[in-house]
């Protein structure tokens, strides 16, 4: 086995072994507490087996470590994120990112090997752009009006080179995300459909809804619906031009654009990006996600924040350690520009973060 592989192993059998110096956790209590056999939990120490856990196993071993209370009472159990104290969460959000680079460099290392394919579908399929095999998921995207498209070559369909995905606004984030989608739902299947060619039927599969107000008037009616402290205002005559605006506790703020020049030597150097995760409010045993922006730039930022194999990773990471089991839950964040160039955003850090949001759970 590699270094990289039983360094993870080596750390998961430390914290059973020795996290709490007065107090050795056994394999039959993780068993206990994680519902799994003795003989996984084995695997995943073991130096020599190979196992590499699932992040969401990985969850399991940063809630229990967080606190002590997990093994309170003679009974070992793991504790929901939202019941940990502001100081357990923290030591649950650094242990859970330890993990996840020590598990990341697993299967990084286990993919030059001859295990490289299994290991990099493991590694899409614990994003959350993964749902479970074999519900349909349908990506609606925005539109471009009939007068653009006009002036766009083979966007006519009488022209013998007329290519359909002209009609599709933001084709740079329907590319990433389509091909991300695919990949990490292989046993689904994943419709793309324009709001002009929609269907009652499309509504009830995992909705991903990519593009803005402007061009998708189905983001514009489900954000209204939702009732999020977030809204997208589309004031493009304004003197600072279009924003998103946060409604919070009888404050308002607004987030701009960050632009340079005017007219035709407008430049775009920092963008506002907008994620959201819900419930689908037309069949609530599937999911709503949108991805959008003041312009494409920062629909792609919101897109690629999960689909980067530099930053995906973390950025899941911080989704589930930040919003835990929440029903529903968004980010409004920077995306900046160099060069024309998009940067993807890490959430990990405070200045990416414009605004957070999550509706409890009904558990909760």
């Amino acid at each position: 086995m590699s270094g990289v592989n039983s360094a993870l192993a080596r750390r998961l059998r430390e914290l059973r072994e020795s996290h709490w110096p007065d107090l050795r956790v056994t394999q039959a209590q993780l068993r206990e507490a994680f519902q799994v056999s003795v003989a996984l939990i084995s695997s995943w120490e073991s130096a020599h087996a190979g196992k590499i856990p699932p992040l969401h196993r990985l969850e399991k071993y940063a809630a229990f470590f967080a606190t002590k209370r997990s093994v309170s009472n003679g009974k070992a159990r793991v504790l929901p994120v939202s019941d940990l104290t502001p100081g357990e969460l923290e030591d649950h959000r650094h242990l859970l990112a330890e993990l996840d680079r020590l598990r990341q460099a697993a299967l990084k290392s286990q993919a030059s090997g001859e295990n490289g394919e299994p290991a990099a579908r493991d590694a899409l399929q614990a994003g959350p752009w993964h749902f479970r095999d074999g519900e349909p998921i349908t990506v609606i995207c925005s539109q471009v009006p009939e007068e653009d498209r006009a002036k766009i070559p083979y966007a006519d369909p009488s022209s013998p080179d007329y290519i359909e995905l002209y009609k599709y606004s933001d084709l740079d984030s329907l590319f990433e995300l389509w091909g991300h989608l695919r990949a990490a739902n292989p046993r689904s299947p994943v419709k793309l459909v324009s709001t002009e060619d929609l269907r009652s039927d499309d509504l009830t599969t995992h909705v991903v809804l990519l593009g803005g107000v402007d061009y998708n008037a189905v983001t514009g009616a489900v954000l209204a619906q939702a009732e999020l402290p977030v809204r997208q205002v589309p004031d493009w005559e304004g003197e600072k031009g279009p924003y998103f605006e946060v409604i919070e506790g009888g404050d308002t703020r607004r987030h701009y654009t960050v632009t340079a020049g005017s007219g035709d030597n407008l430049q775009l150097l920092e963008d506002v990006g907008f994620f959201y995760r819900g419930v689908n409010p037309d069949n609530v045993e599937r999911t709503l996600t949108i991805c959008n922006g003041m312009y494409g730039r920062g629909v792609y930022g919101a897109v690629r924040a999960l689909t980067d194999e530099r930053f995906r990773d973390r950025n899941a990471v911080y989704l589930r350690t930040r919003f835990g089991a929440a029903a529903a839950y968004s980010i409004l964040t920077r995306v900046r520009i160099r060069d024309r160039v998009v940067v993807t955003p890490d959430w990990t850090l405070d200045t990416f973060r414009l605004h957070e949001w999550s509706e409890p759970s009904r558990g909760d």
